[in-house]
Parts: C-alpha cells; sequence; structure tokens
C-alpha cells in the first residue's frame, strides 16, 4: 500500500505527525482540511457557517476520493471524517489507516486555546470542552477503531509517535 490515512480527533496531532511521517520516509503530505478550504476558495469554518456541516461532508467525501487515487502520501484526516460516507472503508481499501489517539482529558487541554478555528468546539471551555470531546469521541469511537493500527499520542514529542509508526510499517508490511 503506498497511502498512509491519520484520523482521530481535532487537535490529537494528526498534520504534525503526518507531515513529520512524510518527510521521513519521503512521501508527499496532504492534510484534507487545508486541501478542502483551496478546493472551494473557503475556511472550514466559513464552510460550516454559510453551507452547513452536511454540504461540508459531502465535500470532505468527494475530496477523500480525490486524494485515494494518489500514491505515496501520507493524509492528515479531519476529525469527523471517517465518521461518513463509509469513508473509513475506503481508507481501508486504499491505504493504512491509522488512529492516533488521545484521551478527553489530554484533548481538551491541548484544544482549550483554539476553540475559535474549530467551529464545533466554538464557545466551549473548561469542563464543557471536556464533556463535550468526552461524549462526540464515544459516538466516533466505533468508526475510529475500523482503523487498521492504533498509535497513542500522549507523548512529549510527536517525533516518538512518528517512530511507532514506522516501527508498525516496518514489522507489518
Amino acid at each position: 500500500m503506498n497511502k498512509i490515512y491519520l484520523i482521530g480527533y481535532m487537535g490529537c496531532g494528526k498534520t504534525t505527525i503526518g507531515r513529520l511521517l512524510a518527510k521521513q520516509i519521503g512521501w508527499s503530505f496532504v492534510d484534507m482540511d487545508t486541501y478542502i478550504e483551496n478546493r472551494h476558495q473557503e475556511t472550514i469554518s466559513e464552510l460550516f457557517a454559510k453551507q452547513g456541516e452536511s454540504f461540508f461532508r459531502k465535500a470532505e467525501h468527494t475530496s477523500l476520493e480525490e486524494i485515494s487515487k494518489s500514491e505515496n502520501i501520507v493524509v492528515s484526516t479531519g476529525g469527523g471524517t471517517p465518521c461518513f460516507f463509509d469513508n473509513i472503508d475506503l481508507m481501508n481499501r486504499t491505504g493504512l489507516s491509522f488512529y492516533i489517539y488521545m484521551s478527553p482529558k489530554a484533548l481538551s487541554i491541548r484544544l482549550e486555546s483554539n476553540t475559535k478555528n474549530r467551529p464545533l468546539l466554538r464557545d466551549k471551555k473548561g469542563k464543557s470542552l471536556e464533556c463535550f470531546i468526552e461524549a462526540q469521541l464515544s459516538q466516533r469511537q466505533p468508526f475510529y477503531e475500523k482503523a487498521l493500527y492504533r498509535v497513542n499520542n500522549e507523548r512529549e514529542h510527536p517525533q516518538a509517535t512518528v517512530e511507532e509508526i514506522i516501527n508498525i510499517l516496518k514489522n507489518n508490511i
């Protein structure tokens, strides 16, 4: 397989890990949110506000289908990408999927300072943010758990997670 998909909740480090991993293995990197923003000439927040979540999820699926035709690529998906339109099945058919796991507490600490750029988290702080993440994670967990591999990213340095992924690739491919 010549595609790696990184899935997990927003803020878990998919983009940072994806960039590092792609550089280390010599592949291209695509952040799906950036891809969608460039394709539609609007930010994710603007798409949500103007078109709604349903439109965004369809655009996300179309973008995933386009990206899945690429080769030698590491893809950082949006947090909800695997949960709609059988996207996780598409990822597993066309590449290797890795669930980048973090606990709700760790995610809320990481996301606390950046909720304004994330439409689903806007106006949430402290315990309400953590409770929202916990509830949403419980809904998304069945989709995330369909990933072929799971790695924990509650580490000090994302490079350690990249090394774990590379070891998985070496041992299983």
